[in-house]
């Protein structure tokens, strides 16, 4: 199983492992590969700026690499793949993520209720 941690997910992972549900971290356990879009590490270091959640955006990356988790770029091909989706969800970064789920054909692992509207491929822990 290849799987796409949302921006929640990652960080709860390094950042308040309290939170992060048991089956995320089950699913992360099992799976063949997991991956960090560069849209979330974005995301964290905007909220890390605005002072809406505290974060090392630099520490960060180097804790995901460290965990042998992989980096997915955002390239084109998600970014048109955005146009194509329906209105379910406003947040450019979690259809970002959607985006990257299907183009990649991967799991994308979330605790947004809203996303799983998009596809199979989103999995609700």
């Amino acid at each position: 199983m290849r799987l796409l941690l949302d921006t929640q997910i990652v960080y709860w992972t390094y950042y308040d492992t309290s939170r992060l549900p048991q089956r995320a971290r089950q699913l992360m356990e099992e799976a063949n590969e997991v991956f960090v879009s560069s849209a979330s590490i974005w995301e964290i270091a905007i909220k890390a700026r605005l002072g809406k959640i505290n974060a090392d955006p630099h520490q960060l990356v180097q804790e995901v690499e460290a965990s042998g988790f992989r980096e997915l770029v955002v390239q084109y091909v998600h970014a048109i793949k955005v146009a194509d989706l329906p209105l379910h969800h406003a947040d450019p970064f979690d259809r970002l993520l959607v985006a990257q789920a299907i183009r990649e054909q991967l799991w994308l692992v979330t605790t947004d209720s809203r996303l799983p509207h998009y596809t199979d491929l989103v999995i609700h822990v």
